[in-house]
């Protein structure tokens, strides 16, 4: 789906036993494997995803703290997985090691996890509570152009500052926040829907409406990541949901858009049908 939920999930892993991103396989779920998975959606994969992660590894690495209390004379709590080793007291054993010496000591090293997100409540009723464990925020500034003869219109400049809490692969979070925002263009701008006098849908594919393309990418793409102390909330690595929250931050683009018919028919209200197609457009202009 694009989310980079697979590599995150993997760095998740990874990081939890303390070894290198390229010992961790992953493959696709069914209900043969976890009979009770949800859907993906809302952006919330990785927050959902890897809590259930963590959970299964916490009940492996409770089996081997038994292991290793029994077998290396160890009475303590205090076990460090890093850079590929297990190290406990004065000790120090390499991850594989450990792992090859509780097999052949029939140590269970396979688990299930699950995880449900917390706090969230509403009454039906009143339709009061908390829909959600927290909220993502960001901020856009979009600079463009208008030709009063066609209505077409030229995205110059984007700004984006987008809050991801403490990004777990800004790599992945900087793709997300920049696709979000182009395919919000496309739902502003170009992306207009139709029907018959029989109510049967006539933009049913991209051969038939205008999804952005690169011509439609902004001239000057900024995007950044706010800089912060992470989620307030208990989440893996004080993270936040990047996905869809970023495909909002396009509005900005729309109101560019209507700013600058504002300077044209020099009107204070200005009607401009969403999307801002080159009619549309041309229709607010002359209105």
């Amino acid at each position: 789906m694009g989310q980079g939920l697979m590599t995150k999930i993997s760095q998740i892993a990874a990081n939890s036993f303390g070894i290198d991103l390229n010992n961790i396989k992953i493959t696709a779920t069914n209900t043969e494997k976890v009979a009770n998975t949800s859907a993906s959606a809302a952006s919330a994969s990785t927050d959902i995803n890897g809590a259930a992660v963590l959970n299964a590894i916490d009940k492996i690495k409770d089996n081997l703290l038994i292991f290793i209390r029994k077998n290396f004379n160890f009475n303590g709590k205090n076990i460090k997985y890093d850079n590929n080793y297990v190290k406990f007291g004065n000790k120090k054993v390499s991850f594989k090691k450990l792992i090859s010496l509780a097999y052949y000591n029939r140590i269970s090293l396979s688990s299930s996890g699950f995880y449900k997100t917390p706090k969230i409540y509403v009454n039906k009723k009143t339709l009061k509570g908390r829909p959600f464990l927290y909220f993502c925020y960001g901020a856009a500034v979009s600079e463009v152009i208008i030709d009063t003869l066609t209505g077409e219109n030229k995205l110059i400049k984007v700004d984006i500052l987008h809050d991801v809490g403490n990004s777990i692969n800004p790599s992945i979070d900087y793709g997300q926040i920049e696709g979000a925002f182009v395919q919000g263009l496309g739902w502003l701008t170009s992306e207009e829907v139709s029907w018959n006098n029989k109510g049967n849908i006539l933009t049913h594919s991209p051969s038939t409406y205008k999804i952005p393309v690169i011509n439609d990418i902004p001239i000057s793409f900024n995007a950044n990541i706010f800089k912060n102390k992470g989620n307030n909330e208990k989440v893996v690595n004080k993270s936040k949901a990047v996905g869809e929250p970023p495909f909002l931050l396009a509005l900005s683009a729309y109101f560019a858009i209507k700013n600058a018919i504002s300077y044209v028919n020099k009107k204070n209200k200005i009607e401009l049908i969403a999307p801002a197609t080159p009619e549309n457009i041309l229709k607010s202009i002359n209105n």
